[in-house]
């Protein structure tokens, strides 16, 4: 199905809604917590909850999410689905074993979304600083342009490199750093996941695939606290966060 083909195809629909579209949140949660140093980043201990624990509460509590699809690794099933229950994340409707590649678990996870599903969120679940206005802002900028991702400007000036030696510098006003939840038309969604499948690509993010197809998704609402648990530095650094803003 070709780019126009699609964009008609959502629009014709936007215009029918009343209320807020059927919204599916997929949680990418299936990576191995390479920069750890051994510990399991999504159920580290994060101010009392594992760190996975706060994006679903996020999700659960926004009006645009339906339905949460939690994509993880095999042995992370069980604990994932008891922690649902135990947090009454009643939006949670799967549970999946992920893939290969990021790319790979978030069409496991895109292929279990329900048949009514109009706009797909994809979150990453080492990400628990997300807010309900990120959260509203990705999916309120997505009915309007059909993809979105939450950014901040770069702080840094950036490089680019080759061998050690650097290419060139980026002028720092035209670079944004992208976050999650990374909100598309499912239509949209589909089309660029596949043709990014079909062609191998080596895509480090849903936006990344959107564009290949010749989408531009628009900048929503990001935050420089809705960072992403990569290294135990984050942790310490997201539990300061947590507590500044709970007043602890």
């Amino acid at each position: 199905m070709g780019v126009k083909r699609i964009l008609t195809k959502v629009l014709k629909r936007a215009v029918t809604w009343n209320d807020l579209p059927f919204g599916t949140a997929i949680v990418a949660a299936a990576g191995k917590s390479a920069r750890m140093e051994g510990e399991d980043k999504l159920f580290a201990d994060l101010n009392g909850l594992p760190v996975i624990a706060w994006s679903l509460r996020a999700l659960q509590e926004s009006d645009h999410v339906h339905e949460i699809i939690v994509v993880t690794r095999e042995e992370s099933i069980v604990q994932a689905a008891d922690l649902c229950a135990e947090l009454e994340i009643t939006k949670a409707t799967k549970i999946l074993c992920g893939g290969e590649t990021r790319l790979d678990s978030v069409l496991i996870g895109l292929a279990e979304a329900a048949p009514e599903a109009q706009y797909i969120a994809v979150h990453d679940g080492a990400r628990p600083l997300v807010t309900k206005e990120i959260i509203a802002d990705a999916f309120s900028k997505a009915y309007k342009y059909h993809a979105a991702c939450p950014a901040v400007p770069v702080n840094d000036t950036i490089k680019a490199a080759k061998n050690g030696f650097v290419t060139g510098t980026p002028d720092r006003k035209t670079l944004y750093a992208v976050q999650t939840p990374q909100v598309f038309a499912a239509d949209v969604l589909r089309a660029a996941l596949h043709a990014a499948k079909a062609k191998k690509s080596d895509i480090t993010d849903d936006c990344g695939a959107a564009e290949s197809i010749g989408i531009s998704p628009a900048l929503s609402l990001g935050s420089f606290e809705n960072i992403k648990i990569t290294r135990p530095v984050d942790l310490k650094l997201a539990r300061a966060i947590l507590e500044e803003r709970t007043g602890r």
